[in-house]
């Protein structure tokens, strides 16, 4: 059946976060009969840098310090306050995600900046960017690896049935790949890193995830040229934004490596944008139906496989908060569970 699930970021300030854990889970336990609910550990990022997706996972860092600095986070000789509030704000997510999912058991997401995007948006302790240096990039992947086989384990802990599924946010990965981000000064670009590099840097950090007896996916947000790499690195699905990959969802080379993912058993996890909304007529869920559906028709996917897919609203530009008030969100859920059965009822045709 076609599932519906959800990026971490969600709106919310301190002391709102067992609310929007909550609101999370009974929204998805009230979508129609024949959808699949995969509920997603929720970042309330109006608390500050320390509750936003790159801050967060900077934290997950083994044994790479951060803290705030001019640019944004950057690696740092010891753990300072700025760290020390990220990681509380984490501890106050997971003890939220312990009592709205007691007693749940099935697939429970969690999100978190891919090394390739962290590499890009981290900056090294006294010079350029994480991604600039070789060594660096090398290392960081290897303690993402190691802090998120940690993050399983403790998600595992908080909820004991949970199945988790690891979201890798790779919102940067083109630019990373096209070589088109500046350098600390602003006066020239980071060089772009070749395909055989993307594998090798995102394998290590999905084979600990595995290790750790959890799943993957790897968000592109609309940069469907990543789609290889991701899956010879071995990832379990791609998530990719449709409305992002061309005019109604539609680039034929997009959808043959799509195809070709597909037929690797590597699923894809459908970012879609809010829908339109009329006076008159209500949202125009139908438009997001044929976003979905269209595209995979043309390209000669068998319609049994869209059953397959899971729905979720589209990423942020940066993988970040994609702002508005929690109704906005809890709309956006509701109807994603509409188009869902409206997939699954053409998936069953």
């Amino acid at each position: 059946m076609t599932a519906v699930s959800g990026h971490g970021p969600w709106p919310g300030g301190e002391r709102e976060e067992l609310e929007a854990q909550q609101q999370v889970f009974g929204d998805l336990a009230e979508l129609p009969t024949g959808v699949d609910a995969i509920p997603f550990l929720t970042q309330l990022t109006d608390r500050g840098p320390g509750a936003a997706p790159t801050g967060r996972t900077a934290t997950l860092l083994t044994e790479m310090p951060v803290e705030l600095g001019p640019h944004g986070w950057k690696l740092t000789d010891r753990p300072g306050m700025d760290e020390r509030r990220a990681r509380a704000f984490l501890r106050e997510d997971l003890g939220a995600l312990a009592i709205a999912a007691h007693g749940y058991e099935g697939p429970l997401t969690v999100e978190a900046t891919g090394p390739w995007t962290l590499a890009a948006e981290l900056w090294s302790a006294r010079g350029d960017r994480v991604l600039a240096d070789v060594g660096a990039r090398r290392d960081l992947a290897l303690a993402l690896a190691s802090g998120l086989a940690d993050h399983v384990a403790e998600v595992r802990r908080q909820v004991s049935g949970a199945e988790v599924v690891v979201q890798l946010s790779e919102a940067l990965l083109g630019q990373v790949h096209a070589g088109v981000l500046p350098t600390f000064s602003g006066y020239s670009r980071i060089r772009g890193v070749d395909g055989p590099a993307v594998v090798e840097g995102l394998r290590p950090v999905i084979e600990a995830v595995h290790d750790a007896g959890a799943t993957v996916v790897v968000h592109l947000g609309g940069t469907w040229v990543g789609i290889p790499p991701v899956v010879l690195a071995g990832a379990d699905a791609i998530g990719l934004d449709l409305s992002a990959v061309g005019p109604e969802g539609w680039n034929e080379r997009a959808w043959e490596l799509v195809a070709r993912a597909t037929e690797r058993d590597v699923m894809l996890w459908a970012g879609l944008p809010p829908a339109r909304v009329s006076q008159c007529a209500g949202p125009a869920l139908g438009e997001l139906v044929g976003l979905v559906t269209e595209p995979w028709r043309r390209i000669g996917l068998p319609a049994a496989g869209l059953a397959g897919l899971t729905l979720l609203g589209a990423m942020a530009p940066g993988g970040g908060s994609t702002g508005g008030a929690p109704e906005e969100h809890r709309a956006l859920l509701a109807n994603l569970g509409r188009v869902a059965e409206a997939v699954t009822e053409r998936a069953h045709a």
